[in-house]
Parts: C-alpha cells; structure tokens; sequence
C-alpha cells in the first residue's frame, strides 16, 4: 500500500486515466496563509531523509491536506500543528517566515521564484498532477498574474499577519503554566483544522475548494446543501450525523437543561419527516413524524406539535377533511405566537379555496390578512410567497394582466432589495413561480424574445441540478410545445411531450393527445382523452378536466359530430361557471358559438360571440384573440347568406376587417396555418364582392402557404 507521503506527491490524482486538473477549483488566489504552507512545503522538500523521522513525516502528511483544502488560519495556530507534528521543522518554518517578512519585497519575490524549481529536474521534488504540486502551481500562476500594487498590498498582509501571530505567540508566553497544562490536555477535536469564525474572517473570501470543505465539516449545512442538489441519501446522511452529534457532545443539555436531549430527538424525528416528504416517501415521513408527535407530547412540546401539525397537513392534503385540520392548524399558531407558522396556514387555505372556487375578492382579503402579519414580523419571504400566490391566483381566474402587475411587483421588490444590499439573493420558489409566470405570459402574447430572455435568466439563477430548477424546465417546454403546434411541426411537438411528461405526467398525456388530434389520429386521441379525463376527475384537477372535455369536443366536431360536442361544451361551461374559472368559461363560450355555426344557426352563435369575447380581447392569449376573431367572421358570413345585397356586401366588408385582425392575431406567434385559413377566406369574400386585385393577393398567399404548410385533410370551417 502507498504511503501518505507517496500519494500526495508523486500519485497523479487520475480517474480512467483522466488527470483532474481542477481539484482546487477555479478561483483562487494567495494569502499570507498560504505563503506560510508554501514555505512548510518548501522546507519539507529541503529536509533530508535522515533529518526527520518516518511517523514525523507521516504527521507532516496527514496534516497537509486539512492545510491545503482548509480555510485560513492564524499563524500561531500554524505553528502550533507543525510544533505538534514536527518540532525541528516547525522552528525552520518560523524564522523562513521571519525572515521573509522582517525583510524586503525582493525577498518575497525571490520565494515565488524559487517555486517552480520543485519541479525540474529527472526526479523532481513534486509531481505536477499530484495534490501538492496542484497547489503549487495555481499559488505560481495566481501570483503571477498580480500587479505590482497588488504584490505590494500582499507583502504588507503578510508582515500584518506575521506580526499577529508573534504577538499571540508572546502573551501565551507570559500565561501561567496552569493554562500551558490545561492546553495540553486538549482533545484532538479541538486541535484540528476547523472551521471557526476567527478563522474565516482572518482570510477573506473562500476559494471554491475551501468553501466544499467548509460545507463537508458543516454536517446541517451539507444536509441542506444535499437537499438543494436532491441528493436524498447524502442529504439523509448529513442529518442524522447532525443530530447525533449534537446528542453526543451534550450541546442541547447545556441550554436547556436535562430536557434538551428529548428535544433534539423530537426536532431530529421532525426534520427526518420533512426530509422524506420533500423526496415524496410519503410513508416514511409519516412514522417519522408521528414519533415526533409521540416525544413532543410526553414532553409537552407545544412549539413543536404545532410544527407536526403543519407537516401532517401537509402529508394528508388530498383528503377531503384536510381544511379542518389546516383551520384548527392556523388558530393554534396565532395562540401559541407562531407568525410564520399562521401566514402558510394562511397561504395554504387560500390555495385551497382557489381550486374550491371561492370568489376571488374573499381570497384577496385573506391574503391582506396574511400581509398584515409578514409586514408587522418582518416576514420577507412570506411577502414573496404572497405575491406569487396572488400571481397564480389571476392566472388561475384567467386575469392575465392582474396577474402579470403581481409577478412584476415581486420582481421590483427584489431588485430594490439586491441594490441597498449590494449582493444578488432570493432564490426561492416564489421567485421561481413569478418568473415563470412571467415567460408564460410573454410568450402568449407573442413576446417569445422577451420569454426566452426571462428563461435565460431563471437557467442562471437555478442551475439544473438545483431544487427548484424543475419549474423552468417545464415551463420552458411547454413553450416551445406551443411555438411547434403554432408553426404546423407537429413531429417536434411530439419529441417535446417526452420531456413534459418526465416533468408532469398529466400535462405530457394531454398534449400527447393534442398532437394526435392535429395528425388526425382521432381514435388514438380520443381514448388517451378519455382516460386521462377519468384520472383527472378522481384527482379533482378542475381546471384540466375542463381543458380535456374542450379538446374531447373539438375531437366530435372535427369527426363531422357536433350534435354530440354540445352537452360535453355545456358540462364543461357548468364546471367553469361554478368554480369561476373566468378564462376557460370564455373559451367554452367560443367553443359552443362554433359548434352552433356547424349546426346552422349562425345568428345565435353570434349573439353567444358578444358574450365571450371581452374577456378573450381584454386577458386571452394571442392566438385566442385571433381565434374568436376568425370565428366572429365566420359568423358575419353566414348570417349575410340571408341579407339583401347591398347589407349583405356591407357585413362582408365588415368581415374581411375582422379577418385582417385575426391575421395581425396569428402573425404575431407564427401560426401560419391559421394564417393559410384566414387568406382562403378573405379570398372568397373579395371574389364574391368583384375585388379581383385583393383576391388575387389573398390567392398568392395562400398558394405559398398550402406548398410550405402539409394539409391534413380537415375542411376550413371545421376547425376553429
């Protein structure tokens, strides 16, 4: 077996034959710290064989890598752990560095100098790929890239830190030899390389690789640091190993008296719970949180029985009783002075009630009610969580620009925030959903420059390995599902669903089946729309239950049915009426208007049209808004067959200028298929008004349209 000495010298740090150039990290640079190990490695390459001892080296070894990977330390300390390991090289390392610093600015210059000749030779000193020689060669590099003004203010630090580590090494001099004796007698824990404040604050900022040291000695810092990755079994790890810690070295007992070590089981039993529900081991979260409930009581622990009665809401949300357990949930917060507690009790009924169908100036006013308490506490994050929630709120209800002023208040806020504190912050899922939100909305109003910018953003702020990166990703191919169906490519759209499924299951299944019904595979749509339709209802998923009967209907009306689309159209406007679900109300209504205008009742269609289209023109999506206007001109067409000639050309007139905006509509997302309908239309109604030039025009288009666009043999006014 290689020795300690070997591996950290000569052993190149290989995987499948790859040298891992970057162990150090990126970033670093050199402090007066790292000059003291510099000169610790350059005496150990001076010293002979025979000078020092094997188990001496052996020490030396073992202390270097904690040296390297650690943060700063003061000198004193320095010498110390040398001292411990080594005594002879300790007092060489010490006048090196005296000598250096008591010196000039050459002398420091001449050191970096000397570096690089570990190097040379048949059988250098270090080898370049190993541990020490990494090192090595990013203290060169980073060195070598200072200015002068910088190497002066690094000299400087160094005579700085010199003089503090002499003048501590003197007033423990001058100690009593009681204090000497006590010190020696100091267990080993304390005398490693720790991470303390003293220490990180001697240093400045952390190098990457001292800050991942850093976390791995942090054992409830590296548990959340696990979590945030979704690294369930190191995350786990790191949590139990906190807690058993803390038990075993009695930190609990000294604050809290006997009572402490049933605290910090009952605390440990709690966050094993969330840890297991984040992950969705809904089994395991519960048995590790009803031992919790089962400690918290016997200590009589309300503080955290309200917490397990938070969690125990949370594990049980899709039973029907669970708002009686939410309600009593929030009363004992407000009773036991839990603020943040109450306000996500709070937050969640409102979410609840949302999907209930409760109006939405009852849900805006308890909201109100929630603020009061995060402006009075202090609660920032809360304040976020509210925003976001009323944002999903407007979209939810189909209030588009209600719900695009909430998502850039939220934005506004924390822009303010990262100015007057000077560092970027707020990654969490409230600012996730609001941006999300925000590249949704842009994206149906066409605005796919602005959406992609928004994205752009949310991949920088949470990398795709991070908590909350699911959010975008999903919201990033939904966008670019629409673009594809938009744009007639229906083979992309379909190797899109793959990736959506993977994200939310129900969303993939329903636009599966919307790529099917384009590719006029009816049969196949209409089962996966069917079973889809049954899982949603068991789910009480409302809002896609509404969305898989429109598309159901559109299926019967495009299979020449439209007797049979009306009482699914009627079951699903009663749903959206009831659980004022304004938008899909609206688009329901349209959906109807067109399924009359099959049947031959234009007139009637036309009053059902006035109806819906103010919130369609006022909140819809783009295409939407071209959609109803397509279909008023339709309309207008159909009534006119009955007119007498000179109202008739005038209704036509006013068509084709119904039919231009739907065209302005559906240019703006590149639905040039929808644009090949519009064209086909407005050229029949220009011949039949004796226009030959306009018609001609509009007959141009559409020919360029139908060779680059494949049809799919659906008759124009079939589809709407």
């Amino acid at each position: 077996m290689a020795s300690v000495h070997e591996s950290l010298y000569f052993n190149p740090m290989m995987t499948n034959g790859v040298v891992h150039a970057n162990v150090f990290g990126i970033k670093d640079w050199v402090t007066p710290y790292k000059i003291a190990v510099l000169v610790l490695l350059n005496e150990m390459g001076r010293t002979g064989e025979g000078a020092v001892s094997l188990m001496e080296r052996r020490r030396l070894n073992q202390l270097l890598l904690p040296l390297l990977q650690g943060p700063d330390i003061t000198l004193s300390k320095l010498y110390k752990l040398i001292e411990d390991s080594c005594p002879q090289l300790a007092n060489s390392v010490q006048i090196r560095i005296k000598l250096m610093a008591e010196g000039e600015l050459k002398d420091m210059e001449q050191f970096f100098d000397d570096l690089t000749d570990s190097f040379s030779g048949t059988e250098p000193e270090v080898h370049k790929t190993s541990v020490v020689g990494l090192f090595l060669r990013h203290m060169i590099l980073a060195y070598s890239k200072l200015s002068f003004s910088q190497v002066f203010k690094l000299y400087t630090a160094l005579q700085q830190y010199f003089q503090s580590g002499e003048k501590k090494a003197g007033d423990a001099e001058m100690e009593p030899a009681a204090r000497e004796d006590g010190e020696r007698n100091m267990e080993k824990e304390e005398l490693d390389v720790s991470v303390r404040e003293e220490e990180v604050s001697c240093s400045g900022p952390l190098s990457q690789k001292q800050a991942e040291f850093f976390l791995s000695q942090q054992h409830y810092l590296s548990y959340l640091n696990n979590l945030r990755v979704q690294d369930v079994f190191s995350s786990t790890h790191s949590l139990l190993h906190y807690f058993d810690r803390l038990i075993l070295t009695g930190a609990e007992s000294k604050s809290n008296g006997e009572e402490g070590y049933g605290r910090s089981l009952r605390y440990a039993a709690l966050n094993l719970a969330a840890l297991h529900c984040r992950f969705g081991h809904y089994q395991q979260a519960e048995l590790a949180l009803q031992e919790a409930i089962r400690i918290a009581q016997e200590s009589n622990d309300h503080v955290c029985l309200q917490h397990c009665l938070s969690w125990l809401y949370v594990l049980g949300q899709k039973r029907s009783d669970s708002y009686v357990l939410l309600e009593h949930s929030v009363k004992k917060a407000v009773h036991f002075g839990l603020p943040y507690l109450a306000s996500l009790g709070i937050q969640s009924l409102v979410q609840q009630r949302a999907f209930a169908g409760k109006t939405a100036n009852k849900l805006m006013d308890a909201l109100k009610d929630s603020d009061l308490l995060h402006w009075k506490h202090s609660l920032s994050e809360l304040i976020d969580i509210s925003i976001a929630q009323k944002t999903a709120i407007w979209r939810l209800y189909g209030r588009s620009t209600m719900a695009l002023q909430q998502a850039q208040m939220l934005l506004s806020m924390n822009s303010l925030e990262s100015v007057n504190s000077g560092v970027q912050q707020n990654n969490t899922e409230s600012f996730a959903v609001a941006l999300c939100h925000l590249a949704e909305l842009h994206a149906e109003q066409g605005c796919f420059a602005a959406a992609s910018e928004v994205l752009k953003h949310l991949k920088e702020r949470f990398p795709p390995n991070s908590q909350h990166a699911q959010l975008w990703m999903l919201c990033d191919q939904k966008i670019q599902f629409d673009r594809a169906m938009n744009d007639g490519k229906f083979h992309l759209a379909d190797s899109l669903v793959t990736g959506i499924t993977a994200l939310n299951s129900i969303e993939g299944v329903y636009r599966k089946a919307v790529v099917l019904q384009a590719q006029n595979q009816m049969s196949e749509a209409h089962k996966l729309l069917q079973k889809l339709l049954s899982y949603c209802e068991k789910l009480k998923n409302t809002e896609m239950v509404i969305s898989v009967l429109l598309s159901v209907a559109e299926l019967y009306w495009r299979s020449a049915s439209p007797t049979i689309a009306m009482p699914v159209l009627l079951q699903a406007l009663a749903l959206s009426k009831e659980y004022r679900l304004q938008y899909l109300a609206s688009e329901t209504v349209l959906n109807l208007a067109f399924a009359q205008l099959i049947l031959g009742i234009p007139e009637q269609a036309l009053t059902l049209l006035h109806m819906a289209i103010e919130p369609i023109l006022a909140d819809g999506a783009i295409l939407d808004k071209g959609r109803a206007m397509f279909l008023v001109a339709k309309c207008q067409v159909a009534s006119a067959a009955s007119y007498e000639p000179p109202k008739r050309a005038e209704a036509l007139e006013a068509a084709i200028e119904n039919l231009n905006e739907a065209k302005n509509y559906f240019a703006k997302v590149d639905c040039k298929e929808r644009i090949r309908d519009v064209v086909y239309f407005q050229a029949r109604l220009y011949h039949a008004l004796g226009k030959t030039q306009e018609r001609n025009r509009c007959a141009m288009l559409f020919r360029q349209l139908h060779q680059e666009l494949p049809s799919h043999g659906v008759p124009l006014i079939n589809h709407l």
